[in-house]
């Protein structure tokens, strides 16, 4: 029986993310990996402190508050094999084991913006680290290369289900707590003028 990991984009609307979006084109210029639907359990680089942009590196996110308050998202779930599963997890488990070790890569940003790789040691940006997790799974690897993968590219990888769009608070409060996201609670989201994606 597989397991699920979920893929999280989301729109902060940190001057970063911005910045992002005006070569991106794209509103949701922030991607994290998330094991649980409830998004208790969700990594991936961003800042260590709210108030310090410049002091980013490895992170555990709390989506619940912070620079996510106010955010939208688009959330999708991925299916992977038992042993995938495993390979993801003993990779998050190092960059957790060493996280000090890892910072932001603000200069691989500039080189997804001329078209070249700018590989760093110990230094990812967002969708690069989720990027180079999912090459954990065989079956769920994209083609481009995880240094120059921006956020909008991870929707792309093969066997992605679309589970939810819109605002990322609203969809905290509709899942933590419960299992699954229950058709009552799909038609109540519906009717404040959110878009699920089943």
């Amino acid at each position: 029986m597989g397991k699920t990991i979920y893929i999280v984009l989301t729109a902060t609307g940190t001057m970063l993310s911005k910045a992002i979006g005006v070569y991106t084109r794209m509103d949701l210029n922030h991607a994290s990996i998330a094991f649980d639907e409830q998004l208790n359990e969700i990594y991936s680089f961003g800042r260590k402190q709210p108030n310090n942009p410049f002091n980013g590196g490895f992170v555990r996110e709390n989506v619940a508050e912070g620079i996510f308050h106010n955010a939208s998202c688009a959330i999708y779930r991925c299916e992977v094999s038992p042993e995938a599963y495993e390979r993801i997890r003993k990779k998050i488990i190092q960059f957790q084991l060493n996280q000090e070790k890892y910072k932001y890569n603000f200069i691989g940003l500039f080189g997804v913006l001329l078209n070249k790789e700018i590989k760093r040691e110990h230094a990812y940006f967002c969708s690069q680290f989720v990027a180079t997790v999912m090459q954990e799974s065989e079956k769920h690897r994209l083609t481009k290369t995880p240094c120059l993968t921006m956020p909008h590219h991870l929707t792309t990888l093969p066997h992605l289900q679309p589970v939810y769009e819109g605002d990322l608070q609203t969809y905290l409060r509709m899942t933590r707590g419960t299992d699954t996201i229950r058709p009552m609670r799909m038609s109540l989201l519906k009717s404040l003028a959110f878009r699920i994606l089943a």
